[in-house]
């Protein structure tokens, strides 16, 4: 009996061992499943996300397309009249004119008294050797008739060298559109003002079409 019992027990043990190796053995599968499972998963995911966005930039002195403009009217001296300028742009008074800047681009509002209205004639024999006096390598000057909404007014277009940066001493090759606008002996003169192959045709179009005498 006592062998009996004995070789039972045996049994036993060995049958427990084999019950717990099983176990062990496919625990092991299952957590190797699941890794796998996962890393499948995983990469799908990864590839199924979208591309980014590529992020935006506008070339230098390009202005957003998203900009907003404000009505500027002078607040002394001849105030007959209104136009838009962006808005958020940096004001400074000097004299007769106003300036607004933002980082490459200029907005130059001129006022001045003067009997006769401006002819391309007038501005070619007159403004341009002043300017070519006072611009750093001015050239490519061209004046012509252009309609606005408030008119017909005579348009200067040139290049010229920007002041040198005090930070970084760098100088920038400027293209300029100076508007001339006239009216009962009152002459305002627009000068839009930008680097050279921005395309700032549509900002300056809107700033020199919202021109208003009042």
């Amino acid at each position: 009996m006592a062998h009996a019992r004995a070789a039972a027990a045996a049994a036993g043990l060995a049958l427990v061992a084999a019950v717990t190796v099983g176990g062990c053995s496919g625990g092991g599968s299952r957590a190797g499943s699941a890794s796998t499972g996962s890393s499948v998963t995983s990469g799908s995911g990864g590839g199924a996300q979208p591309n980014p966005a590529p992020t935006e930039s506008n070339p230098p002195g390009d202005i957003p397309d998203n900009q907003v403009y404000v009505l500027f009217r002078p607040a002394s001296g001849f105030s007959g009249f209104t136009v838009k300028v962006p808005e958020g742009w940096a004001r400074t008074e000097k004299g007769p004119a106003t300036v607004f800047t933002d980082k490459l681009n200029t907005v130059r509002v001129t006022t001045t008294s003067t009997p006769a209205a401006p002819t391309t004639g007038s501005v070619t024999s007159t403004v341009v050797p002043q300017l070519r006096s006072q611009v750093p390598k001015f050239a490519h000057p061209k004046v012509s008739e252009v309609q606005r909404h408030s008119g017909r007014v005579v348009r200067l277009t040139y290049q010229g060298d920007s002041a040198k940066d005090p930070v970084t001493g760098k100088v920038v090759r400027d293209a300029f559109e100076r508007y001339a606008f006239y009216r009962q002996g009152h002459e305002v003169d627009l000068t839009l003002s930008g680097p050279a192959g921005a395309d700032n045709v549509d900002p300056w179009r809107i700033v020199s079409d919202s021109f208003m005498w009042r």
